[in-house]
């Protein structure tokens, strides 16, 4: 494409809008601009221009090789067609590595290139015929010296029907095209790289509203299908006036809930949070209230009360973080308190939840020996389908949330039940988030909860955080009216899991060598290309849940360059499940204590309440 006047014209634009939209803090500063063309969806391909202003000599630039997961993915995979200038002259662009190239040259220097993208679910980003989802630094490079630079990005070629949300929008506009024909553009800014990163931008038919009686406020952009606006609008209010009245403040301006629902949730599901918004990603409308609470928390745990080594960010390599047992698991214990506080689940739902947590943790061999500190350190493993194995690792989700409840549970009944974790996310809140200084991961964490509960933790966090030790649950339990229950049950398997591809095929991995489908033939690596005469399911494991033992499968496979259909009945396994239930002759104080886990409320055992 000749760019010529028409490159005039939209980076014209694009100073006209920085100028008028866009305040900052230190004037003067340069700005780096991008402009993201959406013109060819079909190919889903975005054309990607880059203006450095101000280079003295050369200029050498990367690309992120990790956001949104713990795992290096290389973007840079995804780059082809690399180009520069050096004002209107064509100049050579040298590679250094797989991440990193350099242009020589002064005054400003235009980089081009194009990155494919058809990777669905909020991790990754995506281009087709129906929506654009953008993660910044998946298809952005960056000056390493001068991420802090002001960065303005347009997106641009974007269909008349489409909108925009996301990221900080500050206009959108039209410009004629070197074909002469009029195009929609939308422009967005930030004061550096690192904060245009954490804006995800959904472009698309959507519907958008906002929730109700919240300031500041709350905007939610769904696109998808089947799904009923009063009810995701009540749910998702719920959660948010629940965790913004436990925390105390709103520590955004603007806050988006950017949701894919239904048929425009495909590949992977859950959720990816960011500093003021949250792109979420369900299959149904009954998934998404958990995991909102989850992501909209959050907003404090993990994206302002930060761990120290998750600071700086260095998108080039591997950061390693003992607390992801705290940044995501007790965030996770936050999700389901907000479920059953917010009344969105009973507490007999919040009693399953807990003893599914349980029930998955002792059903792994590795709870045996790998801590939670450990599982956090190691979840760069998690892309290898051989680390995700029972026996392998544990989940720092799952750890985490139980041991958050046990803390929890300590420190009301050390306190008389006067204070609880709340008041140790609260003061985090305070001393590192309002301060602008992250925390040193697990050693502050213990500190501010002996802080709050007025004695040592040493022990807790030592055997049961930093080692493997077997958790305490009776014991723990107990003191808040609770206890664990173990049952026998029966449930279908399916002898080997599954994962997908680059490109959304379905895999089988890890095959029991014990299985009916070994038995049958089935051999990990195997690609399937029909199961039961269809697609093969979403998902594999939940749907062998809805089966009985005994149902005949039939798959079509291809090994090699050879197809074979291989048939199999469902296996049945017995496994012990763990059940959280009340206690009926449990204390005044333990019931106390158990009440005000499941509202959100602190009070002396000694104050006149009538028990629950």
């Amino acid at each position: 494409m000749n760019w010529g006047s028409w490159s005039k014209r939209l980076i014209a634009k694009i100073v006209t809008v920085f100028l008028v939209s866009w305040a900052f803090s230190a004037a003067g500063r340069a700005e780096i601009t991008y402009d993201v063309s959406l013109a060819h969806p079909e190919r889903h391909t975005f054309a990607v221009r880059m203006w450095i202003p101000d280079v003295s000599s050369e200029v050498v630039v990367c690309m992120p090789a990790w956001n949104a997961l713990y795992q290096i993915r290389d973007f840079s995979s995804h780059v082809r067609e690399v180009k520069a200038w050096v004002g209107s002259r064509v100049t050579p662009i040298e590679k250094l590595d797989k991440q990193t190239w350099r242009v020589r040259g002064t005054g400003t220097i235009t980089i081009s290139y194009t990155t494919y993208w058809d990777e669905a679910g909020p991790f990754a980003s995506q281009l087709n015929s129906e929506h654009a989802f953008i993660n910044p630094a998946m298809i952005l490079l960056y000056v390493p010296e001068r991420k802090s630079d002001n960065v303005v990005l347009t997106v641009s070629y974007v269909p008349d029907d489409w909108q925009s949300s996301g990221g900080n929008l500050i206009d959108h506009f039209a410009i004629h095209s070197p074909e002469d024909d009029v195009k929609r553009a939308f422009a967005f800014s930030a004061s550096d790289y690192d904060r245009l990163t954490d804006m995800p931008i959904e472009v698309s038919k959507f519907e958008r509203f906002d929730l109700p009686g919240l300031k500041p406020p709350i905007s939610v952009v769904v696109h998808g299908d089947k799904w009923k606006k009063k009810e995701v609008e009540e749910q998702l209010r719920r959660i948010c006036v629940y965790e913004l009245k436990l925390m105390e403040e709103a520590p955004y301006e603007h806050y988006t809930f950017i949701i894919h629902l239904g048929e425009a949730a495909q590949g992977a599901g859950g959720g990816m949070e960011h500093a003021n918004s949250t792109a979420i990603s369900v299959h149904s409308e009954e998934q998404l209230p958990d995991t909102a609470s989850h992501e909209f928390f959050h907003l404090w745990n993990v994206k302002r009360i930060r761990p120290a080594t998750l600071e700086p960010v260095d998108f080039t390599k591997e950061q390693y973080t003992r607390a992801l047992w705290f940044a995501e698991g007790v965030t996770s214990a936050y999700a389901a308190y907000t479920m059953v506080r917010s009344q969105l689940w009973s507490k007999d739902q919040f009693y399953f939840d807990l003893s599914q947590q349980i029930t998955d943790l002792e059903a792994r061999p590795a709870n045996r020996w790998q801590s939670a500190e450990e599982s956090s350190l190691d979840a760069w493993f998690e892309k290898y389908p051989l680390y995700n194995r029972p026996q392998e690792s544990v989940s720092y989700y799952a750890k985490g949330q139980v041991l958050g409840v046990l803390m929890d549970m300590l420190i009301r009944d050390r306190t008389d039940n006067e204070k609880s974790l709340d008041d140790v996310l609260r003061a985090m809140n305070n001393e590192f988030a309002k301060k602008n200084k992250p925390y040193r991961d697990s050693l502050d964490v213990r500190l501010t909860a002996e802080q709050v509960a007025g004695g040592s933790f040493e022990e807790f966090f030592n055997r049961y955080v930093a080692h493997a030790e077997p958790l305490p649950y009776a014991r723990i339990l107990s003191l808040a009216g609770l206890e664990l229950r173990t049952a026998q049950r029966k449930r279908p398997v399916l002898g080997f899991f599954t994962e997908r591809g680059s490109s959304g095929e379905v895999i089988a991995r890890d095959v029991d060598s014990e299985s009916a489908a070994a038995q049958a033939g089935l051999r990990s690596g195997d690609l399937i290309l029909s199961w039961n005469g269809s697609e093969p399911p979403r998902n594999p494991d939940r749907w062998v849940f809805s089966q009985k033992a005994g149902t005949e499968v039939r798959l079509r496979v291809r090994r090699d360059d050879r197809e074979m259909s291989i048939d199999f009945r469902i296996d049945e396994a017995i496994e012990t499940f763990y059940q959280v239930a009340e206690n009926s002759h449990a204390e005044a104080k333990a019931k106390r204590i158990r009440e005000g886990i499941l509202r959100g409320t602190t009070q002396p055992v000694t104050a006149s309440v009538s028990a629950p």
